[in-house]
C-alpha cells in the first residue's frame, strides 16, 4: 500500500486539465506512440469539440522512482459545476489532488469551489501554474494569488506547461513525495467507493471502485449497501489504457468491477459496495441521490418518431444515470418526455447526443426548475410542481417555494457595475464582496435557480467581455410571489410555453414572448390573436393580420351593395376558418422564448 498514489485533477474549464493528464500518460509509459492523441481520457466528440470533461475518468499508471515502482491513479474529474457531485465522490476516492491554474487566466470560480472540496476532504494540494509558455502568461502575479489562496511557499508552486511537457517530472516527484499513501485495514470487512460506471453494450454496467478498506475477489458475492442489491464479481481489475483483469484488488487501490448489471440505476455514484457473508458495519459518509435541477419537455419534431425516441432515450441513460424522464403529452407538442437535468450544460449535452448518436430531431420546450407548492386546506403538505400545468388552481394556493443558490462570481474589478445589476435584475441580493488582488473580486449572490436556467450565463459573458467566472451550489427552497403565465394562439393555450413567473416580471416577459412569436409564426387566412394571461385575466395581446385576397378587384363601378355583399361575404368566411383553423408554430419559436433579452 505505501507505493501507490491515488489523486485527481481539479481546474476551472480550460485551464489544461485533460492535456495534462495526456503528458503524465505519456511521461509514464502508459500509453504506446501508436494510442497517443489529444484528450486521451475524454471519450466523445462532444467532449472533444468543447474541449471539456463530461465524463470522468480513471487511469492506472506505473512510474519508477528511486529504484521503486509506484502505482499512481490519476481520476479525473468534470470541470462543470453541473457534475459537481461526481466531482465530490472522485474527490473522496483520493489522498492528494493537483490544482492547475492558468498562468493567463489565473483564479476562476471553479478552482475556489473545487478545491473548497478538496480540503473539507483532507487532500493534499499540489499548486501547478500551467500554460507558463503562453505570451499572456503573467506567472509571477498567478503565483502570488495561488499563495494566498491556499497560504503555501512559492518554491511549491510548479511551473509547468502541458502543451510542451515542460514540469512534468517534477509534478511526478512532488505527487510521490507529497501525496500520502492510502490509509485503510486490510484486514477488516470490505468497504469499496463507487466514483463512477460506464456502460459497456456487451458486458453491461463496469462499475469504478477504490478498496478504502478489505479486498475483493474475483466470484465474491458482493452487495451494493444503497440499493441494499447482491451480485457476483464476474470480472475485477485495473483500469489502464485496455482494462487488466486481476484476481483481486487491495485495500487503496482503484479498479473495475462487471457485474453483468445491465440497468444504470442499480449503480450509484457513491456507494459502498461490501460482501454478502461479511457486511461491513457502515457505509462510506457522503453519499447522495443525484437530484435533477432543470427540468424541460423533450418531444420528437415528427410524432411517429415517438416510439424511436424513448429507446434513444433509454439507450442515453445506461450511459447517463443522472437522466431522468417520464411520458407526458402536449396539446401543441403531441407526446414526448419530461426530463430531469443536472443543469443546463447536461440539457444541452443531451440534446446534441440525441441529435449525433441517434440521429433523433427535438424539439426542447422552455426549461422551469421544480417548485413546492401549498394549498390552503393542507399548508403542510407540499406539492411537487415540475411543470407549469401541474400548479394548481390559484385560488386554493397558500404559497409557492422556489429554489434558491449561492452564486459565486470572480470577474474583474472594473466589470462589479454590470455584474451587480445584472443579479439584481435577476432578483438577486449580494451576500458578500471580497477583494482576490487588486484587479479581481470575488462576488456572493443568492439567487433563484429558475433565473439562470434561461441565459443568465451568456449574459454574464456579455455584461464582463468574457473575464467573469461563475459557480453555484443550492441553498434550499424559498417563498416567492410566482405566477404561471399562459400563451394563448388564437384563443387556444399552449400548454408547452406556458411558464412559472415572479409576479414583478410577468407583465414585461408576456409581453415579450408575444412580441416574439409574433414575428415568428406566419400569417394565415385570418387574423390570429396571441395573448398571455394569468388565470383569466389577460395581461398582453398581439395580433398576427391575416393575409387578404382583394375580392372587390373585379367590381368595376355599379352599385356600392355590390362590393359589400362580396366583402361580407369574405369575413363570414375568415370567422368560420378561424373557428377550426389551427396554427402550426415553428420549432424556433419555442427556442426564441429562451433568448427574450436578444
Amino acid at each position: 500500500m505505501k507505493n501507490i498514489r491515488n489523486f485527481c485533477i481539479i481546474a476551472h474549464i480550460d485551464h489544461g486539465k485533460s492535456t495534462l493528464a495526456d503528458r503524465l500518460l505519456e511521461f509514464t509509459g502508459s500509453v504506446s506512440e501508436r494510442e497517443k492523441k489529444d484528450q486521451l481520457l475524454d471519450d466523445m466528440d462532444l467532449e472533444r469539440e468543447r474541449g471539456i470533461t463530461i465524463k470522468s475518468h480513471a487511469i492506472k499508471m506505473d512510474y519508477h522512482y528511486n529504484e521503486m515502482l509506484y502505482s499512481l491513479n490519476l481520476i479525473d474529474t468534470p470541470g462543470h459545476v453541473d457534475f459537481s457531485y461526481e466531482v465530490s465522490r472522485s474527490i473522496a476516492a483520493c489522498e492528494g489532488a493537483l490544482l492547475i491554474v492558468d498562468a493567463a487566466q489565473s483564479i476562476q470560480a471553479q478552482t475556489i469551489s473545487n478545491l473548497y472540496l478538496a480540503l473539507e476532504n483532507d487532500l493534499e494540494i499540489i499548486p501547478v501554474l500551467n500554460k507558463i509558455d503562453l505570451p499572456s502568461a503573467n506567472p509571477e502575479e498567478v503565483t502570488d494569488d495561488i499563495i494566498n489562496l491556499i497560504g503555501c511557499k512559492k518554491e511549491d508552486v510548479i511551473a509547468a506547461s502541458a502543451k510542451t511537457g515542460e514540469g512534468i517530472e517534477n509534478i511526478l516527484k512532488t505527487i510521490i513525495e507529497k501525496v500520502p499513501p492510502p490509509r485503510g485495514e486490510i484486514n477488516e470487512p470490505l468497504q469499496a467507493l463507487i466514483f463512477d460506471s460506464v456502460f459497456n453494450p456487451f458486458r453491461g454496467i463496469e462499475t469504478y471502485f477504490k478498496v478504502i478498506n478489505g479486498r475483493i475477489k474475483k466470484g465474491d458475492k458482493i452487495k451494493f449497501m444503497a440499493t441494499k442489491k447482491s451480485y457476483n464479481a464476474d470480472e475485477i481489475g485495473f483500469l489502464k489504457l485496455i482494462k487488466q483483469p486481476k484476481n483481486e484488488v487491495l485495500t487503496g487501490d482503484v479498479g473495475y468491477l462487471i457485474t453483468g448489471i445491465k440497468d444504470a440505476k442499480e449503480v450509484k455514484v457513491g456507494d459502498t459496495i461490501t460482501l454478502e457473508d461479511n457486511i461491513s458495519s457502515k457505509a462510506i459518509e457522503g453519499f447522495e441521490e443525484v437530484k435533477p435541477m432543470v427540468f424541460a419537455g423533450i418531444y420528437p419534431v415528427d410524432t411517429d418518431e415517438y416510439e424511436e425516441l424513448r429507446s434513444s432515450m433509454e439507450k442515453l441513460q445506461l450511459n447517463d444515470a443522472s437522466l431522468v424522464f417520464i411520458p407526458e403529452s402536449s396539446a401543441a407538442l403531441g407526446f414526448g418526455f419530461r426530463c430531469g437535468f443536472l443543469g443546463m450544460l447536461h440539457l444541452e449535452i443531451i440534446q446534441q447526443r440525441l441529435e449525433r448518436e441517434f440521429n433523433m430531431t427535438v424539439i426542447t420546450t422552455v426549461p422551469n426548475v421544480s417548485y413546492h407548492a401549498y394549498t390552503k386546506k393542507n399548508p403542510s403538505q407540499k406539492l411537487l410542481v415540475n411543470n407549469p400545468s401541474d400548479l394548481p388552481d390559484p385560488s386554493i394556493i397558500d404559497r409557492v417555494e422556489e429554489p434558491f443558490i449561492k452564486a459565486t462570481i470572480i470577474t474583474k474589478s472594473e466589470f462589479i457595475g454590470n455584474v451587480m445589476n445584472l443579479c439584481i435584475e435577476k432578483r438577486g441580493v449580494i451576500t458578500n464582496q471580497s477583494y482576490l488582488t487588486t484587479e479581481r473580486v470575488e462576488l456572493s449572490f443568492n439567487l433563484p435557480l429558475a433565473e439562470i436556467v434561461f441565459d443568465f450565463y451568456d449574459r454574464l459573458k456579455t455584461v464582463s467581455k468574457g473575464y467573469a467566472s461563475f459557480d453555484y451550489s443550492p441553498i434550499g427552497m424559498k417563498a416567492s410571489k410566482l405566477v404561471k403565465v399562459d400563451i394563448l394562439l388564437n384563443s387556444n393555450p399552449v400548454d408547452a410555453l406556458s411558464a412559472l413567473i415572479h409576479a414583478d416580471n410577468a407583465y414585461t416577459i408576456g409581453k415579450k414572448i408575444c412580441e416574439k412569436l409574433r414575428a415568428l409564426i406566419p400569417r394565415q387566412q385570418f387574423d390570429i390573436p396571441i395573448q398571455a394571461a394569468i388565470g383569466a385575466k389577460i395581461i398582453s395581446r398581439e395580433t398576427i393580420k391575416a393575409v387578404r385576397k382583394d375580392v372587390t378587384a373585379k367590381c368595376y363601378g355599379g352599385d356600392i351593395t355590390r362590393k359589400r355583399k362580396l366583402l361580407e361575404n369574405q369575413k363570414k368566411g375568415k370567422k368560420k376558418m378561424r373557428q377550426i383553423g389551427r396554427v402550426e408554430i415553428p420549432q424556433e419559436a419555442f427556442m426564441a422564448v429562451l433568448k427574450l433579452s436578444e
